[in-house]
């Protein structure tokens, strides 16, 4: 069997952008485009707070894999100089037509992150950025190995990769669930703490940790209906917090150039 390509990558997410199914609205309405935040951060309410949107005003920000666009357009509300790229022609294609619709600023770029080094080459940013984004890429070594000419000493990257070592990883082993929304996903790549130590080899990381679990029922979600599965609707908040910082299928890293 052949191993994946990024032509198969690409060719994945542009016809099925992620979060492209997150509002019943005409796509490309503000309606549309509000209710896709509203319903992403409400699944995933630590990414504001990992984003730190508001920290970056004034700030260059650079985002690999800026899907549909919704952290850009937050980035770009706080007052951040954003930059996002993009594999996906068809999510690049929303993401700027969000920007136009909200009358926020940025500059785009369709392009595989693994050129990232060379289509940038002499500039530098204060915060790249890339929510679950290189663990789909063919080579995220040389991602992050191209990303270090784009940083001084006081950049920082932040990044989440899907976590081995997950409440969402043993379901997959078990046949009960799958990296991604839909099926076939050419490549979504497991790290546990050691592995992103290898892969971040020469950066500082400053922070590692693990964060969210999907608790509601996918039959019912899929129809903006959020019922809890049986095990987690019984589990105190306090416990279920417990796991996800123990169990999360995100794993939520910070670091610099050393």
């Amino acid at each position: 069997m052949n191993q994946p390509n990024i032509d198969d990558v690409k060719s994945y997410w542009n016809n099925r952008p992620c979060n492209i199914r997150h509002s019943t609205a005409d796509v490309g309405s503000i309606e549309y485009f509000n209710q896709v935040e509203n319903r992403k951060y409400f699944v995933e309410p630590h990414i504001p707070d990992f984003a730190d949107f508001q920290n970056w005003n004034g700030k260059k920000v650079l985002e690999i894999g800026c899907g549909i666009g919704t952290d850009a357009v937050n980035f770009a509300r706080c007052g951040a100089n954003y930059t996002g790229i993009e594999l996906s022609d068809e999510s690049l294609n929303l993401t700027k037509k969000r920007f136009e619709i909200f009358g926020l600023d940025g500059r785009f770029e369709c392009l595989d992150a693994e050129e990232i080094g060379e289509a940038f080459q002499g500039e530098k940013f204060d915060l790249i950025y890339s929510f679950g984004v290189i663990h789909h890429t063919v080579s995220p070594t040389k991602v992050v190995s191209g990303l270090m000419s784009l940083m001084d000493e006081a950049s920082v990257f932040k990044l989440m990769l899907y976590s081995k070592t997950s409440w969402k990883s043993a379901m997959i082993d078990c046949g009960y669930a799958q990296p991604e929304a839909l099926h076939g996903c050419p490549i979504a790549l497991t790290y546990d703490d050691h592995d992103v130590r290898l892969l971040l080899k020469d950066y500082e990381i400053l922070e590692i940790r693990n964060d969210h679990i999907f608790p509601y029922k996918v039959e019912k979600y899929l129809k903006y209906e959020y019922e809890f599965e049986e095990w987690f609707a019984k589990m105190p908040d306090e416990m279920f917090r417990g796991l996800e910082k123990n169990l999360g299928w995100h794993k939520l890293i910070t670091c610099r150039k050393k």
